[in-house]
């Protein structure tokens, strides 16, 4: 694609980068064949390539973003199908994040839109905020079809039946092995310490059965991709450098020798952090951080796991659109449930996204629950005992929708290896 930035234009790195990955895009597309929103909504400017155009347009031209191109950017999952069907390796990520970055701080919302944003940005990230705004929204749910805005209806209706107590262990500190192997830090995350405290805990009893020293760093926490994919740059990046520092500590410490990362929408980001602190002090540690920065699927399968028996039970696999397209793991989580005795189906168009998409099922929650039906369906239709995914937003979604159990992949192996019984799975 034939690009006219001028050399000032191109002295800002992000509209460089945009330059480079603008040009690399043949107009092909195949992206479009991939697309949820565009299978959904038929319009070519909710596609990869039509988004591509708007942002062209918008940057070259330095463009004060108009509510048409707000509303294509907006309707964008970031679930990066395109990324692995571009044939020409166009880093649709960068530029929509680019993008979407250049919108926050040129366009001026709707109040509405800049109200619930705001709230978003300041009460998901943080566990303890989002625990004591879950325990409202639990009292105001009967009260849902009295709510006029879908998108609060939304979060009402993602809000758990029981909202789980703090884990301790999720608090900094080190859990030691009698014969250490790896010596690994985990990002326990944010709304996941919120929601489902069971994650981080089996993943700490999987680690450490099979000799991996686990280290939650003091200072460590949100990843930054929620407020990331808003465009909030300073605050996803004020996040993230907090990250950056505790696990760059720990490695001048001790040394590790991963982070290991259980919510796949994290992993994507954090692999990201190289380029996100590029033109900053941090470059050099976030990049370090980025190279060691693993799916917890990727440090089990490093890890001797013994082959398990038969289970006699079918588990459906969903892949995280993160897990799948934004880092490339897409065999490791169902090998090892294979390995340790599970029976794994997948659903089919695997490579769809559910509609969770970080905050987007709160923001665009019609778009986002027509893609629920349809991936519950193609789940269902398979009549799973489980369904199991490496992503909390895909397992809110997709457990908001159907009455199967839905479990992190991590959960089923401790199970399978000595771990206790997922309680979600009581039934068994």
């Amino acid at each position: 694609m034939q690009t006219n930035f001028t050399e000032a234009q191109l002295q800002d790195s992000g509209t460089a980068r945009a330059n480079d990955i603008l040009r690399s895009c043949v107009h092909c597309g195949f992206c479009t064949a991939t697309c949820p929103t565009y299978q959904v909504l038929g319009d070519e400017l909710d596609s990869p390539r039509g988004r591509i155009y708007l942002i062209k347009d918008m940057l070259e031209n330095e463009r004060v973003p108009d509510e048409k191109v707000v509303k294509h950017i907006d309707r964008c999952l970031s679930c990066l199908s395109c990324m692995t069907t571009c044939p020409s390796g166009v880093h649709y990520m960068h530029l929509v994040d680019h993008a979407r970055s250049y919108i926050e701080q040129n366009y001026k919302r709707p109040l509405s839109d800049r109200a619930l944003r705001w709230v978003l940005a300041r009460v998901l990230p943080y566990p303890m905020r989002f625990r004591i705004a879950l325990l409202f929204a639990k009292i105001a749910k009967p009260f849902k079809r009295m709510v006029p805005d879908a998108r609060l209806r939304a979060m009402l209706d993602m809000v758990p039946d029981k909202i789980p107590s703090v884990s301790r262990n999720d608090d900094p500190q080190r859990f030691e092995v009698p014969e250490r192997k790896m010596r690994v830090a985990l990002l326990t995350g944010c709304a996941q310490k919120a929601l489902d405290t069971d994650i981080n805990d089996a993943t700490i009893r999987m680690l450490t059965r099979f000799g991996c020293e686990v280290v939650v760093a003091k200072n460590s926490g949100c990843c930054g991709a929620l407020t990331h994919h808003m465009g909030k740059e300073s605050e996803s990046h004020s996040t993230a450098a907090k990250n950056v520092r505790a696990w760059a500590a720990e490695m001048d410490g001790e040394g590790l020798d991963a982070i290991v990362i259980n919510t796949s929408g994290c992993g994507t980001t954090v692999k990201d952090y190289g380029h996100m602190f590029r033109e900053t002090d941090l470059a050099d540690d976030a990049m370090r951080v980025s190279e060691i920065a693993m799916d917890v699927s990727e440090v089990l399968s490093k890890i001797d796991i013994p082959c398990g028996n038969k289970q006699g039970l079918k588990i459906a696999y969903h892949a995280a659109c993160s897990l799948q397209h934004g880092q490339q793991i897409k065999s490791l989580p169902k090998d090892l449930l294979r390995k340790v005795g599970f029976e794994v189906v997948e659903p089919a168009d695997s490579h769809l996204c559910c509609g969770s998409a970080g905050t987007y099922n709160l923001l665009q929650p019609e778009i986002s629950g027509q893609l629920k039906q349809r991936k519950v369906k193609t789940l269902e239709a398979k009549e799973p005992d489980i369904i199991a995914a490496g992503n909390i937003g895909c397992m809110m979604q997709i457990g908001s929708g159907t009455g199967i159990p839905v479990v992190h992949t991590v959960e089923l192996l401790d199970w399978a290896t000595g771990g206790p019984k997922p309680p979600k799975l009581a039934m068994f």
